[in-house]
């Protein structure tokens, strides 16, 4: 597997709703900047369940075959993404929580294009994101992260 990028946040709700709003594909078009939903059979996801993801950037727009291969409520989901037999990433979320009430919420990338049938995949990558994957990845990350934080948090009147 390629290189890994990877994003924390500390956020005030528990590990297990948060856990329940990222494996629930279906909303993740409310807190990521680039995929816009999905469409799955369940929104409790387990392990080996599928789901189409639908993504965009700019004008540009396309969808991913997903299988997750960790769903433990709570604690950890993760999923690989490919595009027809073409490996493209891995995402993990970790769910931790902290002493004080607040979940350390952890999401990592791993880039799947790797060897020599990656490049026609690399080369597609870069018409619809041009440049640097890893730091694209990354801000998208760090804002997914906060949007998460802002619809889990609970504000008193």
């Amino acid at each position: 597997m390629g290189p890994a990028v990877t994003e924390v946040l500390d956020i005030d709700a528990s590990n297990v709703a948060l856990y329940d709003m990222v494996a629930d594909v279906t909303r993740m078009g409310e807190w990521s900047p680039e995929a816009t939903g999905a469409r799955a059979e369940s929104r409790q996801m387990t392990s080996g369940d599928r789901f189409v993801g639908f993504n965009k950037h700019g004008v540009a727009r396309w969808f991913t075959f997903n299988t997750v291969r960790r769903a433990q409520r709570g604690e950890l989901f993760e999923f690989d993404t490919d595009f027809g037999p073409f490996a493209i990433s891995r995402w993990r979320y970790t769910f931790t929580p902290l002493d004080d009430g607040r979940t350390r919420v952890t999401e990592t990338w791993w880039d799947r294009r790797t060897g020599p049938l990656s490049l026609p995949v690399r080369a597609m990558g870069q018409i619809f994101i041009p440049g640097d994957r890893e730091q694209h990845n990354r801000k998208s990350m760090i804002t997914t992260l906060r949007r998460l934080r802002g619809a889990s948090e609970i504000v008193p009147l």
